[in-house]
């Protein structure tokens, strides 16, 4: 039997796919509020030498098909999702990779986030509207309309409409928390959302986890089922990531990471990944 084992590792390495690259596994494209198409995303990831991608797209998984259709079999896709949860009171944007994009309670539940999404955007135009704000007719967005609308789509329109000259602008004068014309987004319960995620045979990873996030918050999401803990990430400085990979040790958690690119800008696809060893342990966890 001992004979046997290094041939048995050899086919089971054989069968994997290519890991040795690095991953990006934070991507947006024009299924949500990225302004690149699934297509154009496989085409800067390939121009980045990436082993892997995941689309990340808010609360769908509408992207997937297109993407890997365009990868071929030189270029990993990963079916990811950015859901829209909360927790504890506050809003939590949790990853899911691995997902089965055809699993039933999750496809239903992320239509159900998308629906509110649509509601609350056209409220948030009325209420622009009541307090003065000129909208043009054109809609929220020059092409086709996307799975998931939100207030970058918004603010877009603003810009478009000469009401403001930037989409920060745009946030800064009329869309930030708080302000009258941002209507409360629907969001599942973060333990639902895992779940569904778990249910789906998914890994999940809390994304861009905010500075104030403890140790004590990573383990009470680790016992409500999280697997991993957004690491790499373009605006944690080197301190934050060391703290986050301590935290990520200390719990037993998974590390993901990604530019969280959402078109044209710093955060460009393959900018921020992790290793494929990473990406192996995630995958195990799936």
């Amino acid at each position: 039997m001992p004979a046997r084992q290094p041939f048995t590792a050899l086919c089971q390495a054989a069968a994997r796919p290519r890991l040795a690259g690095r991953a990006d596994l934070h991507l947006h494209t024009t299924h949500s509020d990225g302004t690149y198409t699934p297509q154009q995303v496989i085409e800067l990831a390939r121009r980045s030498g990436l082993a892997a991608i995941a689309l990340t797209d808010h609360d769908t998984c509408a992207g997937v098909p297109a993407a890997r259709a365009a990868a071929g079999t030189d270029l990993e896709v990963i079916a990811g999702v950015e859901i829209s949860t909360e927790h504890l009171g506050h809003e939590l944007h949790l990853l899911a990779y691995f997902v089965r994009t055809d699993d039933g309670p999750l496809t239903a539940a992320l239509a159900t986030i998308r629906a509110h999404r649509v509601e609350r955007y056209h409220e948030m135009v009325r209420r622009l509207r009541a307090g003065g704000v000129v909208l043009d007719d054109e809609g929220p967005q020059a092409g086709p309309v996307p799975d998931t609308l939100g207030r970058r789509h918004l603010a877009e329109w603003l810009v478009r409409s000469g009401q403001v000259a930037t989409v920060r602008e745009a946030f800064a004068r009329y869309l930030k928390d708080g302000s009258p014309a941002a209507a409360p987004k629907r969001r599942l319960p973060v333990a639902e959302a895992l779940a569904l995620v778990r249910g789906a045979g998914g890994v999940s990873s809390w994304a861009h986890p905010p500075a104030a996030a403890s140790l004590e918050q990573f383990a009470a999401l680790r016992n409500l089922g999280l697997n991993a803990v957004e690491v790499e990430y373009p605006e944690h400085r080197g301190a934050r990531t060391r703290q986050l990979r301590d935290f990520a040790t200390k719990l037993g958690l998974a590390v993901s990471g990604g530019s969280d690119c959402h078109g044209p800008g710093p955060r460009a696809v393959g900018s921020t990944t992790i290793s494929g060893e990473e990406l192996e342990r995630l995958r195990r966890l799936a």
